[in-house]
């Protein structure tokens, strides 16, 4: 093989070189000749890593929040009905459900508080709060009544306005006592206990002892009026209650629900039914799907935007400086020099808007936290991913202008330009 002979007076042209640090450079110069345009088009970028971030954040401490309110409240409820029914429903005249249920229940470890409750059939009588009906206004209602345990008002995390709740002497002695909800004491115009109002029910007299102010669960009860299980059983044939109210122990929920009915029907257990909370777990992980879902699609979106505001920035720019372009390909520049300065402007450009996004995002997280005073919950891994993120978008939009940058021809781009 015979070497290659140049010809005298033609100069061997050597292969044009650009190191990493020169297109970095080139790269920069271009990023900051325009800083207005150039903090503009990082802004989109920056909205929609902020938003990602943020959406992320607030959604799993939004959970985490939901979840630990779900444990204070229904993650310790556990209800126990009869066959016939939820609450509401007639009892079971069987007596599914013993007299001594609250204390059957209070034997089992986890149990923090337990209550019966049953509607009472008094033959629709009507409930009034003056001895005589007045004919000329209305001063009969029809109101529920129910009969309760001693225990119920704490198994219901009941709470008294006034007065107090009966205990296990009105129940025994068959007291004639009543406990009124705050809309029954309404309608009734009952608003004190200090000089022990009556109300009547039909022709049968209830010294009103207490006024419910709230319950949390078994919300009924403010509409009503509650008298002692023993009274209810002599003076009404009361035969048992429809429902157990059981308050357990955080994490104690599974449990008592296989054990409630087995300690109130040992012979037939199968004639109770148990509503427990789902699990805890479970609900994070639906609350997380759901927000999730419902914000990323806007996080996207706004990312969506950033992502063109950069490619139409990157294509202007292109077509400011076809000029520039032609020049650096006739000085030598190879196509890959060109488009690689291109697509290094717009990763810079997502980069920088990925980093000051997902800083944001934190802060709004914090925010959001700190008004209302939860506890802020992000994975580690998605501020430190958001940047990331920021440049493959930067690149991606870019792409296109890059390409179309390094495809022109060094005469008609210094014709053009």
């Amino acid at each position: 093989m015979t070497d290659l002979v140049v010809p005298q007076g033609v100069a061997e042209v050597a292969p044009a070189r650009m190191s990493p640090r020169d297109l970095a450079a080139e790269a920069v110069a271009g990023i900051f000749a325009r800083p207005g345009r150039t903090v503009l088009t990082v802004l989109g970028t920056v909205l929609g890593i902020g938003a990602l971030v943020a959406t992320l954040g607030v959604a799993n401490t939004a959970g985490n929040q939901i979840v630990g309110r779900f444990d204070e409240l229904a993650a310790t409820s556990v209800v126990v009905t009869n066959e016939q029914g939820f609450f509401g429903g007639g009892g079971d005249v069987r007596a599914s459900i013993p007299i001594d249920a609250e204390t059957r229940l209070l034997r089992l470890n986890g149990v923090s508080a337990a209550g019966s409750l049953g509607p009472v059939d008094v033959g629709g009588a009507l409930v009034r709060s003056v001895p005589i009906p007045d004919p000329l206004a209305q001063t009969e209602f029809q109101i529920s009544v129910y009969g309760g345990s001693p225990g119920l008002l704490e198994a219901v995390r009941g709470e008294l306005g006034t007065g107090r709740w009966f205990d296990w002497g009105h129940t025994e002695r068959a007291d004639r006592v009543a406990i009124l909800g705050t809309g029954a004491a309404q309608r009734l115009n009952v608003t004190r206990v200090d000089q022990q109002p009556v109300v009547f029910v039909g022709d049968d007299a209830f010294v009103v002892i207490g006024i419910l102010d709230e319950v949390r669960r078994q919300p009924e009860l403010l509409n009503a009026v509650l008298i002692p299980e023993g009274t209810a059983r002599e003076m009404y044939g009361y035969q048992s209650a429809s429902t157990v109210q059981i308050d357990v122990e955080i994490g104690a929920a599974s449990l008592i629900a296989e054990q409630a009915p087995i300690a109130l029907s040992p012979d037939e257990p199968t004639l109770l039914r148990v509503q427990k909370p789902p699990e805890p777990e479970d609900l994070r992980r639906d609350v997380e799907s759901d927000v999730n879902a419902l914000f990323l699609v806007l996080g996207g979106v706004s990312l969506l935007v950033g992502a063109i505001g950069i490619a139409n920035v990157t294509l202007v720019s292109v077509l400011e400086r076809v000029g520039e372009i032609g020049l650096r390909r006739a000085l030598g520049a190879a196509r890959r020099h060109i488009a690689g300065q291109f697509l290094m402007e717009s990763t810079a450009m997502g980069l920088v808007g990925g980093i000051i996004g997902a800083s944001l995002g934190v802060l709004v997280v914090v925010a959001i936290s700190a008004a209302r005073t939860w506890t802020p919950v992000l994975d580690p891994a998605v501020p430190l991913l958001a940047p990331l993120i920021g440049a493959l978008t930067g690149l991606v939009a870019g792409l296109y202008p890059a390409l179309r940058a390094a495809a022109l021809e060094p005469v008609e781009a210094l014709r053009a330009g």
